[in-house]
């Protein structure tokens, strides 16, 4: 019996031990969430003008493959940038992110993954390590972008990424990551990169038409704006994800401290119901001694 209570005793200590980290790690991603939050919502409308505008230009342009960022070819060579988090301890973050790069592959890119020529750019170490332990071609030489997170890390992957499509080494690039709505929703998603989408027409109609003017010349402004709204781009895809691996640890962190509150409940139950039985086996046994040297 005693060592029933101390067993008891040691796995309420360790529950406790448990939810004190639980509950530091919530107030610790709650702080960063409130950072990356602001961060994302600032960015998120600047972004969204900038490739609506791009669409509109690329959609109103002469012959439209005119401009070589957004040649539509045949999809030979695919790469897909994947953003996932550096650690875990965030409930489903990454394995939902995983499943979501996993789904595109077999939708629109397997005969290409099945001809080995599928290239996965992971940012993020979940990401990289997943990916890596299942054959897949991985390139990490940006699975380290979270360690410091800026506009000029990002804006790296995305030059790269140009690059390589201007050099033909891919036909088509893909961004996977998830969409941040609040601390307890994340939207999971893939997004055309490379060559860049045009306007879809309404419908019954036309796609609207916008008429730009452009100044000193558009050939020279949409050379040297092209690559800069790629680079924003990508940069609110990483802001997306890091605020939402935040909120999804946040609300993993405060599940778990609700989790250890109902099972230190079952376990202070369990100790009391044992103390009380060793209690009365005690005094059945002085009793029962009592009754026997007075018989």
């Amino acid at each position: 019996m005693a060592g029933q209570l101390k067993e008891v005793r040691n796995r309420i200590k360790s529950v406790q031990s448990t939810q004190q980290i639980t509950k530091a790690m919530k107030m610790v991603s709650a702080a960063k969430l409130r950072r990356a939050q602001d961060a994302i919502i600032q960015m998120r409308p600047y972004a969204s003008k900038l490739q609506e505008m791009l669409s509109n230009i690329v959609s109103n342009s002469e012959g439209g493959n005119s401009i070589a960022l957004a040649e539509e070819r045949q999809v030979k060579k695919v790469l897909m940038i994947v953003v996932t988090s550096d650690r875990g301890l965030c409930g489903a973050y990454n394995a939902n992110i995983q499943k979501m790069a996993i789904a595109t592959i077999a939708e629109k890119y397997a005969s290409v993954q099945a001809a080995g020529n599928l290239t996965i750019w992971a940012i993020g170490k979940k990401g990289a390590e997943f990916f890596q332990k299942r054959g897949y071609n991985v390139d990490v030489r940006f699975k380290d972008t979270f360690l410091k997170l800026s506009f000029e890390t990002v804006q790296a992957c995305a030059q790269a990424a140009v690059q390589a499509f201007k050099q033909k080494e891919f036909d088509a690039i893909e961004i996977v990551y998830s969409e941040f709505k609040n601390a307890a929703t994340q939207r999971y998603a893939s997004e055309v990169f490379l060559p860049i989408p045009k306007n879809e027409p309404a419908k019954g109609g036309s796609s609207k038409k916008s008429d730009f003017i452009f100044e000193p010349d558009k050939d020279l402004l949409i050379a040297e704006l092209m690559p800069k709204i790629l680079n924003t781009q990508l940069f609110k895809a990483v802001l997306d994800g890091n605020a939402s691996e935040h909120g999804a640890r946040m609300t993993a962190m405060d599940k778990a401290s609700e989790n250890a509150n109902e099972l230190l409940k079952s376990l202070k139950i369990s100790y009391n119901r044992a103390r009380q039985a060793a209690i009365t086996t005690e005094l059945t046994e002085i009793v029962s001694g009592a009754a026997a040297l007075q018989g």
